[in-house]
């Protein structure tokens, strides 16, 4: 933990205002429960501005279709509590496995209308026929401390992340810049070394999700915004794009068949790309010298001669890469936005993200046993102020479900709902009793938030800072007026904390899979996925299907520091799955082009692929590289085209990805002179 900075004392100072403002305005109009809109701003203050924002608008949102959604339960079914429990907890289930699949600031939205319907609905159980005026209430204050909110992010101090990014992005383009010129330099790595290399990579743009979506709702930030998305596909392409370019440049290397002025072209890309210019006409000189030393394909071509060609392919793809990335920086940092770009074929990709269902329906599943265990134990022993249990069960379940593993910081919620409660305490029986202005009240509860601010700026200390904070104002439950009852107090402070643990012990035994058990599930989706591309379902395009791949792959990356190191080496190489995903949909997509036994071996190829990769992971067998070679010589049997080219490469680099240790495939005329 670091000493706070300025900026943080900022935060801090802002979020404190803005919560005391929230309060003031809330007391002022006279809401039911001000306490609400002062815990909402904390619940929503970020340290960007931009992701304040992102939340604000959602939550207004989600905040509004809950209260509607609880104006329709309650009164329906407030004579049922058995009905009443199951309809409320089936409602922020379904919200939870809606918002679980979108991975963006809109995922608020359902989240809120889940936990808002049961903040409203459970509380009102006693009272039902003001149920409608509790909802606009609870819309109201719960709106009010979003817009203070959002209004402090923007108008105080606003901390944009264009220049967190741009920083992240500068060493992230550094590494890789790096990794590059020893794959283009054929510098030999272990394959510890450079996987961990890789998935670095993947991980750290992955990373950068969350700021690209602060930074489109930041103030003038639809043009950031705008470069940021394929900024991160191209970060993500270049991954599979430089592992190939690696693995073509050793396997010449090793076969002693890389031409000299080949080498030479290497060394001259691998200095251009250490130049800090944006270098475009040098950019077109190299292209130029690709084309010339790209062998052509007529005829029956040799193994080395496919590796040639395949490296010229994605030499050319190293290039653009490498000018879009320079110029899609310099648009995030001026926020202008981008022209046209290079490597045009992300532009079709960019908002492809991982959607795990399964995963979802469990996450939903444990919030909706955890709320009705909860009114269970409420319903069957008439618990005066029971009704926060199964509601706070609904807020944690909803906030972690995200994490791998949601019990152990639920729990850390529970016990930061008891030191505001020792707070609130104190609060409430010894410093309001001689409170008698607004100003007093502001003065008074200033340090403890501020305190709370500050903790929300180091990421550990993040959710007890925002726990505590909207604990303690819920449990002191500051109105208009002074009513200092103990039993209240003392029964809701622990109806809280008892749904918070009873929510914890129910995810713990429904759904914490961990990082390891999620990150062997993310392997055996990709590993469907290919199977299904090989079928020829899934993604219609090569790049589509890597996009998915990729994010899964940073999302795999950090997590595998759980997995054992027997069960991480038997990963095997995860980028050489993408590299095998994009061959097969680009061997499928021009299939179709070629006839006869062309066509026939290279469905006997996908074929099997999708057998192999529907298996348990093992080594692919000797018929499949037995198919590969029969479908590299029917391929450069057919006539020329297109077609028959792309076959030609995506054959080869079905058959590095698949068997880099094989001995190179011979064509036909060589093995009948060897006989």
């Amino acid at each position: 933990m670091t000493l706070p900075g300025w900026r943080d004392w900022a935060f801090a100072l802002k979020t404190c205002a803005a919560a005391l403002l929230a309060l003031s305005l809330a007391l002022w109009i006279d809401l039911p429960r001000p306490y609400w809109a002062l815990g909402t701003v904390y619940i929503t203050s970020q340290v960007l501005s931009g992701a304040t924002r992102s939340k604000a608008v959602y939550r207004v949102c989600g905040t509004v279709l809950g209260a509607m959604m609880s104006v329709v339960l309650v009164p329906n079914l407030v004579n049922a509590p058995v009905l009443l429990s199951l309809a409320i907890a089936l409602w922020v289930a379904l919200c939870l496995y809606v918002a679980l699949l979108d991975r963006t600031p809109a995922s608020y939205l359902p989240m809120l209308a889940g936990y808002t319907a049961a903040l409203i609905g459970f509380p009102a159980v006693d009272d039902p026929g003001t149920i409608f005026d509790t909802a606009v209430a609870r819309a109201e204050e719960i709106s009010l401390g979003i817009v203070c909110a959002g209004l402090a992010a923007t108008l105080v101090l606003p901390q944009s992340a264009a220049p967190l990014i741009a920083g992240r992005l500068d060493l992230w383009l550094a590494e890789a810049r790096d990794w590059t010129r020893a794959a283009l330099g054929g510098a030999q790595q272990t394959g510890d070394d450079s996987q961990a290399r890789r998935l670095h990579l993947a991980s750290d743009a992955i990373a950068l999700d969350g700021l690209g979506l602060a930074l489109r709702n930041e103030a003038a930030g639809a043009e950031r915004g705008a470069a940021f998305a394929p900024l991160r596909q191209h970060m993500l392409m270049v991954l599979p794009i430089v592992a190939a370019l690696a693995d073509r440049v050793q396997a010449l290397e090793q076969a002693g068949a890389l031409p000299a002025r080949v080498r030479a072209l290497l060394s001259d890309i691998a200095f251009w790309l250490a130049g800090k210019e944006d270098g475009a006409a040098e950019a077109a000189r190299l292209r130029e010298r690709v084309d010339a030393v790209e062998p052509s394909l007529t005829g029956t071509p040799d193994w080395n001669t496919l590796l040639l060609a395949s490296l010229a392919a994605r030499l050319r793809d190293v290039i653009d890469l490498r000018l879009d990335l320079r110029a899609l920086r310099g648009h995030l940092v001026t926020g202008t936005p981008p022209t046209s770009l290079a490597f045009t074929y992300t532009a079709q990709v960019h908002r492809i993200r991982h959607r795990d269902h399964g995963l979802a329906a469990l996450s939903a599943f444990g919030a909706f046993a955890s709320i009705l265990v909860c009114c269970a134990l409420w319903i069957a022993t008439g618990w005066p102020d029971g009704s926060a249990a199964p509601m706070m069960a609904a807020v944690t379940c909803c906030l972690f479900a995200a994490l791998d593993d949601p019990a152990q910081p639920i729990l850390g919620f529970a016990n930061s709902a008891i030191v505001g409660a020792l707070v609130a305490g104190i609060y409430l029986f010894a410093v309001l009793p001689v409170v008698t202005t607004v100003e007093m009240l502001a003065l008074a509860l200033a340090p403890p938030l501020l305190l709370c601010g500050l903790m929300m700026t180091q990421p550990r200390l993040m959710p007890m800072g925002m726990g505590a904070a909207l604990n303690g104002a819920t449990l002191i439950a500051l109105q208009n007026g002074y009513s200092g009852d103990f039993a209240p107090f003392a029964n809701s402070v622990l109806a809280s904390v008892t749904g918070m643990w009873i929510a914890a012990v129910v995810i713990r035994l429904v759904r914490s899979l961990g990082a390891d058990r999620i990150a062997r599930r993310l392997m055996r989706i990709n590993r469907r996925s290919l199977a299904k591309a090989a079928e020829g379902g899934g993604a219609g395009h090569g790049l589509e299907l890597a996009a998915l791949m990729l994010d899964r792959i940073g999302l795999i990356a950090p997590r595998l520091a759980a997995i054992p190191a027997e069960d991480a080496a038997a990963a095997g190489d995860l980028l050489a799955d993408v590299r095998v995903g994009i061959n097969v949909v680009e061997i499928r997509r021009v299939r179709r082009r070629l006839s006869g036994a062309a066509r026939r071996s290279i469905d006997d190829v996908l074929g099997l692929v999708a057998d192999q990769k529907r298996s348990l992971p093992a080594e692919p067998g000797p018929d499949l590289l037995a198919a590969l070679d029969a479908g590299l010589d029917a391929v450069a049997a057919a006539v020329t085209s297109p077609e028959r080219k792309a076959a030609l490469i995506g054959l080869a680099g079905l058959r590095r990805g698949l068997f880099p240790d094989a001995p190179s495939y011979r064509p036909p005329a060589l093995q009948e002179i060897a006989a």
